[in-house]
Protein backbone atom coordinates (compact mmCIF):
# COMPACT_ATOMS: atom_id res chain seq x y z
CA UNK A 1 0.00 0.00 0.00
CA UNK A 2 1.75 3.20 -1.12
CA UNK A 3 1.38 6.76 0.11
CA UNK A 4 0.48 8.03 -3.36
CA UNK A 5 -2.70 5.94 -3.18
CA UNK A 6 -3.83 7.50 0.08
CA UNK A 7 -5.29 10.58 -1.57
CA UNK A 8 -4.09 14.16 -1.23
CA UNK A 9 -7.23 15.79 0.11
CA UNK A 10 -7.28 14.13 3.55
CA UNK A 11 -3.57 14.80 3.97
CA UNK A 12 -3.97 18.49 3.07
CA UNK A 13 -6.99 18.86 5.35
CA UNK A 14 -5.14 17.24 8.23
CA UNK A 15 -2.01 19.39 7.75
CA UNK A 16 -4.13 22.54 7.62
CA UNK A 17 -5.94 21.52 10.79
CA UNK A 18 -2.68 20.68 12.56
CA UNK A 19 -1.25 24.06 11.64
CA UNK A 20 -4.27 25.81 13.09
CA UNK A 21 -4.24 23.63 16.21
CA UNK A 22 -0.60 23.90 17.28
CA UNK A 23 -0.25 25.86 20.44
CA UNK A 24 -3.99 25.85 21.04
CA UNK A 25 -5.36 24.96 24.46
CA UNK A 26 -6.62 21.42 24.90
CA UNK A 27 -10.12 22.63 25.74
CA UNK A 28 -12.55 22.62 22.82
CA UNK A 29 -13.45 26.07 21.46
CA UNK A 30 -16.95 27.23 22.26
CA UNK A 31 -19.43 26.02 19.68
CA UNK A 32 -17.10 23.40 18.22
CA UNK A 33 -18.69 20.20 16.96
CA UNK A 34 -18.09 17.16 19.14
CA UNK A 35 -17.03 14.10 17.23
CA UNK A 36 -18.65 11.50 19.45
CA UNK A 37 -21.81 13.22 20.52
CA UNK A 38 -22.55 13.77 24.20
CA UNK A 39 -20.43 10.86 25.51
CA UNK A 40 -18.15 12.69 27.91
CA UNK A 41 -18.07 12.66 31.71
CA UNK A 42 -19.76 9.28 32.13
CA UNK A 43 -18.30 7.05 34.83
CA UNK A 44 -18.40 3.52 36.13
CA UNK A 45 -16.26 1.25 38.27
CA UNK A 46 -14.74 2.81 41.39
CA UNK A 47 -12.57 0.11 43.02
CA UNK A 48 -8.91 0.18 41.99
CA UNK A 49 -7.36 -3.18 42.84
CA UNK A 50 -3.75 -4.19 43.48
CA UNK A 51 -0.48 -2.44 44.25
CA UNK A 52 0.51 -1.29 40.76
CA UNK A 53 -2.95 0.03 39.93
CA UNK A 54 -3.21 1.88 43.28
CA UNK A 55 0.28 3.33 42.82
CA UNK A 56 -0.63 4.74 39.40
CA UNK A 57 -3.93 6.06 40.75
CA UNK A 58 -2.11 7.99 43.48
CA UNK A 59 0.39 9.32 40.95
CA UNK A 60 -2.39 10.52 38.68
CA UNK A 61 -3.71 12.93 41.30
CA UNK A 62 -7.29 11.73 40.83
CA UNK A 63 -9.54 11.96 43.88
CA UNK A 64 -9.50 8.92 46.17
CA UNK A 65 -12.24 8.39 48.75
CA UNK A 66 -10.34 5.89 50.92
CA UNK A 67 -7.69 3.20 50.90
CA UNK A 68 -8.62 -0.28 52.13
CA UNK A 69 -5.63 -2.22 53.46
CA UNK A 70 -5.72 -5.80 54.69
CA UNK A 71 -5.40 -6.02 58.47
CA UNK A 72 -1.83 -6.72 59.53
CA UNK A 73 -0.40 -5.98 56.05
CA UNK A 74 1.04 -2.48 56.54
CA UNK A 75 4.52 -3.54 55.58
CA UNK A 76 6.77 -4.11 52.60
CA UNK A 77 5.49 -2.74 49.30
CA UNK A 78 2.36 -1.35 50.96
CA UNK A 79 4.28 1.06 53.21
CA UNK A 80 4.94 3.82 50.60
CA UNK A 81 1.38 3.56 49.27
CA UNK A 82 -0.12 3.94 52.73
CA UNK A 83 2.33 6.75 53.50
CA UNK A 84 1.39 8.68 50.36
CA UNK A 85 -2.30 8.25 51.10
CA UNK A 86 -1.87 9.56 54.66
CA UNK A 87 0.19 12.51 53.36
CA UNK A 88 -2.65 13.42 50.99
CA UNK A 89 -5.25 13.16 53.72
CA UNK A 90 -6.84 10.02 52.25
CA UNK A 91 -8.43 7.82 54.94
CA UNK A 92 -6.68 4.46 55.34
CA UNK A 93 -8.97 1.74 56.66
CA UNK A 94 -7.74 -1.64 57.87
CA UNK A 95 -10.09 -4.25 56.44
CA UNK A 96 -10.53 -8.00 56.80
CA UNK A 97 -9.27 -10.07 53.91
CA UNK A 98 -12.74 -11.49 53.41
CA UNK A 99 -14.14 -8.06 52.58
CA UNK A 100 -11.28 -7.32 50.17
CA UNK A 101 -11.87 -10.67 48.47
CA UNK A 102 -15.55 -9.81 48.00
CA UNK A 103 -14.75 -6.40 46.52
CA UNK A 104 -12.07 -7.77 44.21
CA UNK A 105 -13.98 -10.81 42.98
CA UNK A 106 -11.47 -13.08 41.26
CA UNK A 107 -8.82 -10.36 40.91
CA UNK A 108 -5.74 -10.70 43.18
CA UNK A 109 -5.87 -7.59 45.38
CA UNK A 110 -2.42 -7.98 47.03
CA UNK A 111 -3.83 -6.61 50.28
CA UNK A 112 -4.88 -3.20 48.97
CA UNK A 113 -7.87 -1.63 47.20
CA UNK A 114 -8.52 2.07 46.60
CA UNK A 115 -12.05 3.38 46.38
CA UNK A 116 -11.57 6.08 43.80
CA UNK A 117 -13.67 8.80 42.34
CA UNK A 118 -14.72 7.15 39.09
CA UNK A 119 -12.80 7.86 35.92
CA UNK A 120 -14.38 10.45 33.67
CA UNK A 121 -14.86 9.68 30.01
CA UNK A 122 -13.85 12.29 27.48
CA UNK A 123 -15.34 13.14 24.10
CA UNK A 124 -13.74 11.82 20.92
CA UNK A 125 -12.99 15.40 19.96
CA UNK A 126 -10.96 15.80 23.14
CA UNK A 127 -8.86 12.79 22.13
CA UNK A 128 -8.06 14.53 18.83
CA UNK A 129 -7.22 17.71 20.75
CA UNK A 130 -4.66 15.78 22.78
CA UNK A 131 -2.89 14.82 19.54
CA UNK A 132 -3.07 18.41 18.27
CA UNK A 133 -1.68 19.79 21.53
CA UNK A 134 1.28 17.41 21.25
CA UNK A 135 1.82 18.34 17.60
CA UNK A 136 1.37 14.68 16.62
CA UNK A 137 -0.67 12.79 14.09
CA UNK A 138 -3.61 11.17 15.87
CA UNK A 139 -3.18 7.54 16.90
CA UNK A 140 -6.52 6.29 18.19
CA UNK A 141 -7.66 2.80 19.18
CA UNK A 142 -11.26 1.69 18.66
CA UNK A 143 -12.40 -1.35 20.67
CA UNK A 144 -15.34 -2.68 18.67
CA UNK A 145 -17.10 -4.97 21.14
CA UNK A 146 -14.32 -6.36 23.35
CA UNK A 147 -16.15 -8.35 26.02
CA UNK A 148 -13.39 -9.72 28.24
CA UNK A 149 -12.19 -7.22 30.89
CA UNK A 150 -8.68 -8.69 30.96
CA UNK A 151 -8.39 -8.18 27.21
CA UNK A 152 -9.63 -4.59 27.39
CA UNK A 153 -7.23 -3.83 30.24
CA UNK A 154 -4.34 -5.27 28.25
CA UNK A 155 -5.35 -3.24 25.18
CA UNK A 156 -5.39 -0.08 27.31
CA UNK A 157 -1.89 -0.89 28.54
CA UNK A 158 -0.67 -1.45 24.96
CA UNK A 159 -2.30 1.76 23.73
CA UNK A 160 -0.82 3.91 26.48
CA UNK A 161 2.60 2.31 26.15
CA UNK A 162 2.67 3.02 22.41
CA UNK A 163 1.72 6.66 22.89
CA UNK A 164 -1.83 6.43 21.55
CA UNK A 165 -3.88 9.55 22.18
CA UNK A 166 -7.00 7.73 23.27
CA UNK A 167 -9.29 4.73 23.21
CA UNK A 168 -12.91 4.56 22.06
CA UNK A 169 -15.31 1.95 23.46
CA UNK A 170 -19.03 1.37 22.80
CA UNK A 171 -21.76 1.87 25.39
CA UNK A 172 -23.41 -1.48 24.73
CA UNK A 173 -22.45 -5.09 23.98
CA UNK A 174 -18.94 -4.64 25.40
CA UNK A 175 -17.18 -4.45 28.74
CA UNK A 176 -16.89 -1.05 30.40
CA UNK A 177 -14.23 0.29 32.74
CA UNK A 178 -14.69 -2.20 35.54
CA UNK A 179 -12.27 -2.82 38.42
CA UNK A 180 -10.97 -5.90 36.58
CA UNK A 181 -10.16 -3.73 33.54
CA UNK A 182 -8.32 -1.27 35.79
CA UNK A 183 -6.30 -4.08 37.35
CA UNK A 184 -5.46 -5.65 33.98
CA UNK A 185 -4.22 -2.32 32.64
CA UNK A 186 -1.59 -2.25 35.43
CA UNK A 187 -2.24 1.44 36.01
CA UNK A 188 -2.19 2.54 32.36
CA UNK A 189 -5.88 3.46 32.51
CA UNK A 190 -4.93 6.48 34.64
CA UNK A 191 -2.92 7.96 31.76
CA UNK A 192 -5.09 7.25 28.71
CA UNK A 193 -8.07 9.30 27.53
CA UNK A 194 -11.10 7.05 26.99
CA UNK A 195 -14.31 7.93 25.17
CA UNK A 196 -17.54 5.93 25.35
CA UNK A 197 -19.83 6.30 22.34
CA UNK A 198 -23.30 5.18 21.38
CA UNK A 199 -22.45 4.03 17.86
CA UNK A 200 -19.01 2.89 16.72
CA UNK A 201 -19.90 2.99 13.01
CA UNK A 202 -21.12 6.59 13.25
CA UNK A 203 -18.00 7.54 15.18
CA UNK A 204 -15.85 5.99 12.45
CA UNK A 205 -17.57 8.23 9.90
CA UNK A 206 -16.92 11.30 12.06
CA UNK A 207 -13.26 10.36 12.43
CA UNK A 208 -12.95 10.02 8.66
CA UNK A 209 -14.48 13.47 8.24
CA UNK A 210 -11.86 14.75 10.68
CA UNK A 211 -9.11 13.38 8.42
CA UNK A 212 -8.28 10.07 10.06
CA UNK A 213 -7.67 6.86 8.15
CA UNK A 214 -9.44 3.82 9.58
CA UNK A 215 -7.54 0.51 9.72
CA UNK A 216 -9.60 -2.52 10.74
CA UNK A 217 -7.60 -5.47 12.08
CA UNK A 218 -9.05 -8.56 10.39
CA UNK A 219 -7.93 -11.71 8.60
CA UNK A 220 -7.54 -11.53 4.83
CA UNK A 221 -6.26 -7.97 4.73
CA UNK A 222 -2.99 -6.36 3.69
CA UNK A 223 0.19 -7.31 5.55
CA UNK A 224 0.60 -4.67 8.26
CA UNK A 225 4.36 -4.57 7.63
CA UNK A 226 3.75 -3.19 4.13
CA UNK A 227 1.02 -0.77 5.14
CA UNK A 228 1.59 2.98 5.35
CA UNK A 229 0.44 4.10 8.79
CA UNK A 230 2.45 7.32 8.89
CA UNK A 231 -0.90 9.10 8.85
CA UNK A 232 -3.64 10.22 11.22
CA UNK A 233 -4.75 6.71 12.19
CA UNK A 234 -7.54 4.92 14.03
CA UNK A 235 -6.99 1.17 14.49
CA UNK A 236 -10.15 -0.91 15.01
CA UNK A 237 -9.90 -4.08 17.11
CA UNK A 238 -12.87 -6.42 17.06
CA UNK A 239 -14.51 -8.66 19.61
CA UNK A 240 -12.96 -11.93 20.73
CA UNK A 241 -15.42 -14.08 18.77
CA UNK A 242 -16.85 -12.15 15.83
CA UNK A 243 -14.01 -9.74 15.18
CA UNK A 244 -14.72 -6.30 13.73
CA UNK A 245 -18.42 -5.86 13.04
CA UNK A 246 -19.45 -6.01 9.39
CA UNK A 247 -20.69 -2.42 9.20
CA UNK A 248 -17.53 -1.01 10.79
CA UNK A 249 -15.40 -3.17 8.50
CA UNK A 250 -17.21 -1.78 5.45
CA UNK A 251 -16.70 1.78 6.66
CA UNK A 252 -12.98 1.27 7.27
CA UNK A 253 -10.48 2.54 4.72
CA UNK A 254 -8.23 -0.52 4.94
CA UNK A 255 -8.16 -4.03 6.34
CA UNK A 256 -4.81 -5.01 7.86
CA UNK A 257 -3.65 -8.44 8.99
CA UNK A 258 -0.77 -9.97 10.92
CA UNK A 259 0.79 -12.93 9.08
CA UNK A 260 0.51 -16.20 11.03
CA UNK A 261 3.01 -19.03 10.60
CA UNK A 262 1.85 -21.58 13.15
CA UNK A 263 -1.20 -23.76 13.57
CA UNK A 264 -3.45 -21.08 15.08
CA UNK A 265 -5.01 -18.56 12.74
CA UNK A 266 -5.08 -15.45 14.92
CA UNK A 267 -3.64 -13.71 17.97
CA UNK A 268 -5.48 -12.68 21.10
CA UNK A 269 -6.91 -9.16 20.61
CA UNK A 270 -4.47 -7.58 23.06
CA UNK A 271 -1.51 -9.26 21.37
CA UNK A 272 -2.71 -8.03 17.99
CA UNK A 273 -3.09 -4.55 19.49
CA UNK A 274 0.53 -4.57 20.66
CA UNK A 275 1.85 -5.62 17.25
CA UNK A 276 -0.18 -3.11 15.22
CA UNK A 277 0.22 -0.19 17.62
CA UNK A 278 3.98 -0.66 17.84
CA UNK A 279 4.20 -0.52 14.05
CA UNK A 280 1.96 2.54 13.77
CA UNK A 281 3.87 4.35 16.53
CA UNK A 282 7.19 3.49 14.88
CA UNK A 283 6.09 4.76 11.48
CA UNK A 284 4.72 8.00 12.90
CA UNK A 285 7.92 8.71 14.84
CA UNK A 286 10.70 7.44 12.60
CA UNK A 287 11.05 10.74 10.75
CA UNK A 288 11.40 12.85 13.87
CA UNK A 289 14.73 14.28 14.86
Amino acid sequence: MQKEHMGKKKRENFEARQGASRGAPTRAPRGAARVGGNDAAQTEGGAVIGRNAVRELLRSGRAVDKLLVQSGEREGALVPLVGEAIARGIPVVETERRKLDMLAGHVPHQGIIAMAAEKEYVSVEQILEIAAARGEKPLVVIADGIADPHNLGAVIRCAEGCGAHGLIIPKRHAVGLTPVVTKASAGAIEHLAIAKVTNIAATVEKLKEAGLWIFAAEAGGSDFRHTDMDLPVAIVLGSEGAGVSELVRKKSDFIVSIPMYGKVNSFNVSTAAAVLLCEAAYQQRKGRS
